[in-house]
């Protein structure tokens, strides 16, 4: 009989453009940003196969978010995303965004 082989969860890192422009029509103008930060959750845990518990957003990232205030968040965001061992994943703004 063949035996299954054991997969081990390795360190995945891939990069990603995000659209937010679903959070600028959903939610009234004063939730837009925190809007944007959920739909940044959803987006990674999705294509990077994780909890959203267990994604990380980096501080830089979220200022960028913020950065014109709670209204106008931008379009879109381009992202670094890191899967780690232990089921962690780490957001982080791409260098030129």
């Amino acid at each position: 009989m063949a035996e299954k082989a054991s997969r081990r969860i390795e360190e995945l890192e891939r990069e990603f453009v995000i659209p937010l422009r679903a959070s600028q029509h959903q939610p009234s103008r004063r939730r837009r940003a925190g809007h944007a930060l959920l739909t940044v959750k959803r987006f990674i845990s999705r294509h990077m196969k994780g909890d959203q518990e267990d994604v990380w957003i980096d501080p830089r990232l979220n200022e960028h978010i913020w950065e014109r205030g709670i209204q106008k968040i931008p379009r879109n965001v381009r992202v670094k995303a890191i899967r780690f061992e232990d089921g962690l994943i780490e957001v982080d703004l791409l260098e030129g965004a």
